[in-house]
């Protein structure tokens, strides 16, 4: 027999094979429009990197994904619109993995705890502490003063925002006596313009977030809440704010969220469109390289795991501070 004939053969054989075990892993084919509800207002941080994975996930599904702002109660309205939907694999939401974790720990909603959904990540974010250009401080180290002894005012997206959990934080690590009042808005975007146009002193929301103020020279950051220096292409590295306090921090992993309940060829699909299509997505690593965020997919499991760390952060936070309506341990959260 020609052996060219054998060659082709095979080589036929292994594609359908190739072919035969996409198709079954892929078995879902959305035949309606996606709904993403993103449970703040437009141009915040989960609004921004939920914009640019949607046009991703819309090419490869075969179906549109409309983005859906819908804020209000520090993400928890929006959040329970899309736990309250049919169970279809037709609506998700979007936020940071920590929100949707603690919000029985906050009291802001009965239900969402980090297994009442499938979990894909895209980007982990940073709080940045920033203050309005005409502020006399000259590094964190003075604004972390006027914190303690001045009426200075914090502008975040809410009190279990990033923005909000970083102020709690910055007061637990500096000994809890801080005077710096918040004031909330209905996303990271108002808040960051409100302290770029003067209404407040400073914000504490996500780098990617303030990002084009401060290149405008509206915003000048101090600190960044992480170990490491932050670095923002085109910007000064932003010092870590363990250079002035001793403090713990954990990635803030941010991403896009399928209640549990769905058919399971939903997410065995978009689990398969998840590592095919957006952990290598051009788009998004430019989109984390201009603004300041860490570029690291992932979904499932491995999800779940890297994002346990700021879960426990928060949850635990809450809990030392008196604020938690439920035991974070009633959710198999461990604060020991």
């Amino acid at each position: 027999m020609n052996t060219n004939f054998l060659k082709l053969a095979a080589s036929a054989a292994a594609f359908a094979v190739i072919a035969a075990g996409s198709a079954t892993a892929q078995t879902w084919q959305p035949d309606r429009p996606i709904n993403i509800i993103v449970p703040w207002s437009a141009g915040g941080s989960t609004d921004q990197v939920t914009r640019v994975v949607a046009p991703i996930l819309e090419e490869a599904l075969g179906t549109e994904v409309v983005v859906v702002n819908q804020p209000g109660a520090s993400g928890s309205i929006g959040t329970k619109a899309a736990l309250d939907a049919p169970r279809d694999g037709y609506t998700w939401t979007a936020n940071a993995i920590a929100n949707n974790a603690t919000y029985q720990v906050s009291g802001l909603l009965e239900e969402s705890g980090i297994d009442d959904y499938r979990v894909y990540l895209h980007v982990a974010n940073a709080p940045v502490i920033s203050v309005n250009a005409n502020a006399p401080y000259k590094d964190f180290g003075e604004l972390l003063e006027a914190m303690k002894t001045g009426n200075v005012t914090v502008g975040t997206a809410g009190v279990t925002s990033s923005g909000g959990m970083a102020l709690a934080a910055l007061n637990d690590a500096s000994g809890g006596d801080m005077t710096a009042r918040m004031v909330t808005y209905d996303g990271g975007n108002p808040a960051v313009i409100a302290a770029a146009s003067g209404e407040v002193d400073m914000t504490t929301q996500l780098a990617v977030e303030q990002t084009e103020m401060i290149k405008a020279g509206r915003l000048r950051p101090l600190a960044v809440i992480s170990d490491t220096p932050l670095e923002i292409e085109g910007l000064d590295p932003v010092p870590p704010v363990t250079d002035w306090l001793d403090m713990h921090v954990a990635p803030d992993y941010f991403g896009v969220f399928i209640p549990t309940g769905a058919p399971q060829e939903v997410y065995d699909t978009v689990d398969q469109v998840w590592e095919e299509h957006v952990m290598n997505a051009p788009a998004l690593k430019k989109y984390a390289n201009e603004r300041g965020a860490m570029f690291n997919p992932s979904f499932g499991d491995q999800a779940r795991e890297r994002a346990m760390p700021v879960v426990i952060s928060e949850a635990c936070a809450l809990k030392s501070r008196g604020e938690a309506v439920k035991d974070p341990s009633e959710l198999g959260i461990s604060c020991e």
